[in-house]
């Protein structure tokens, strides 16, 4: 196949197969879900095969005319391959995880629709060239999140749906705005054509509020740690490598591939996001809800990406991409190991726990291989991911920013291995067994991919060198 066929199965293929998923669940349970599964899968296999154009360096567009310069464009680069594989791979994983943790619960139809939905719109943003379907898409992908936090229908869970979802929508309609701020000074909304275009503080500011909005960076961070109502796999997926991702990825395809920004918004970005990552830290730190304490901790770990991308030097870029994936791996897995503790103990707070690693080995053992790539302790992938970001960070003259980052990887350390030890050491309080193959599988996997990616983590730096080659314009 050719890459342009390609390049639009891996974006229509989850969003058309989506929509036949509620025949597929008319017909038999288990062809649903083993269609769904079928559909993640091809669309985390599709964008591999775009690897070895992506270290080539190329790029390619993919425009559909449409009208009023609204056309249909794709590009498909280092930096789009990148972030497709890490969002698509780690989706397919949570449907894989899905088959256990939801095979009781109602509106499965629903379930798998939005899931593959959410994926495919994930993929359409990530190879966007246009801003407005990336806003289209961005929105698509805040629909499939209000119905998935608030699946189980209860009032309280349906008010916290809502809450995410009018954050997210209101800061994406703000970001819109800046948008047309932008088409109003260049005529254009191709993003190909406006590379090197220095745009107004004004609409710096506008895109910069859709973008903490979706990557719930402080202070618009409140509707995540509330959005664990919905179930484990949609925190998953919310957490991991695609909700709140999007706002780093969108920073970085706008603001390093494309436009440039004012000097002013160069030191101000990095504060923020230092200022943020601190902040979700100290929450974390206190809190004994297990899926707000995790949610607090992605708050924290998404500034450090976009501490490495407003850095913009070489090292923090190339921390961040790298950070994109292994953040995606270890939270992925922190969350289905949370999930495989709740779903068997019937509780979320941690100290109601204790002594499950008795009854639960290879759950704890992969929670813990998955907090030490978060936390940054070598081999494992996170390491080198804070550690080129806090290099890139010092390189940037910003030493008291990156003494903040180290001192926020301190308070990771303390409240996830305090979180290990009320979960899984000690006396048993409530005694659960290991249940769902699927689940233990896909948490196994993504721990033993933790410290793998950092063993060998010459071969996605590969990708991640020619991406931030690619989209590094303040340092050249």
């Amino acid at each position: 196949m050719s890459i342009e066929t390609i390049t639009l199965l891996t974006v229509f293929l989850p969003i058309i197969g989506s929509l036949t998923i509620p025949a597929a669940g008319l017909l038999s349970k288990p062809l649903r879900s083993l269609w769904s599964v079928l559909l993640a899968a091809a669309t985390a296999i599709l964008p591999l095969t775009l690897i070895p154009f992506a270290l080539t360096g190329g790029e390619l567009v993919i425009r559909k005319d449409l009208f009023l310069g609204l056309d249909f464009i794709l590009v498909v680069d280092p930096l789009s391959v990148f972030m497709a594989i890490v969002s698509s791979a780690v989706g397919c994983m949570i449907v894989i995880y899905s088959i256990g943790y939801i095979h009781h619960d109602e509106n499965q139809n629903e379930y798998y629709l939005m899931v593959l939905l959410f994926i495919g719109s994930m993929m359409g943003l990530v190879f966007s060239a246009n801003l407005v379907f990336m806003y289209l898409f961005w929105e698509i992908i805040a629909i499939c999140c209000w119905r998935l936090i608030g699946f189980y229908r209860l009032r309280d869970f349906v008010r916290k749906a809502d809450k995410a979802f009018l954050v997210t929508f209101f800061g994406a309609v703000v970001m819109l705005l800046g948008f047309i701020q932008i088409y109003g000074q260049t005529h254009s909304f191709d993003l190909t054509q406006m590379r090197g275009t220095l745009i107004p503080g004004s609409a710096v500011l506008l895109i910069l509020f859709g973008l903490f909005s979706k990557s719930a960076t402080v202070p618009l961070h409140t509707w995540l740690p509330d959005a664990g109502v919905a179930p484990t796999t949609v925190t998953a997926l919310l957490h991991a490598a695609v909700l709140v991702k999007i706002g780093v990825y969108a920073y970085a395809r706008l603001f390093l591939a494309t436009f440039q920004i004012p000097p002013l918004w160069q030191q101000i970005i990095p504060i923020m996001a230092v200022v943020s990552s601190l902040v979700a830290a100290g929450a974390a730190a206190v809190e004994n809800d297990f899926k707000r304490l995790l949610a607090y901790s992605t708050i924290s770990q998404i500034g450090y990406i976009f501490l490495g991308f407003a850095v913009a030097n070489e090292a923090g870029i190339s921390g961040s991409l790298r950070f994109i994936l292994m953040h995606g791996l270890a939270k992925a897995g922190l969350f289905l190991c949370a999930g495989i503790v709740i779903h068997a103990t019937h509780t979320k707070d941690i100290r109601e726990m204790g002594g499950l690693i008795k009854t639960m080995p290879l759950t704890a053992v992969s929670f813990l291989f998955c907090a030490f790539s978060v936390i940054g302790i070598p081999p494992f992938g996170g390491f080198f991911s804070k550690f080129l970001v806090i290099m890139g960070t010092v390189k940037a003259g910003q030493v008291w920013l990156a003494a903040v980052a180290l001192f926020t990887a301190v308070l990771t350390m303390y409240y996830l291995l305090k979180a290990f030890s009320l979960v899984f050491l000690g006396e048993a309080k409530k005694p659960a067994p290991e249940k769902t193959v699927s689940m233990v599988t896909v948490v196994t996997v993504l721990a033993v991919a933790s410290i793998l990616a950092g063993i060998f983590v010459a071969y996605p730096m590969k990708l991640v060198n020619i991406a931030t080659t690619q989209i590094s314009w303040w340092y050249r």
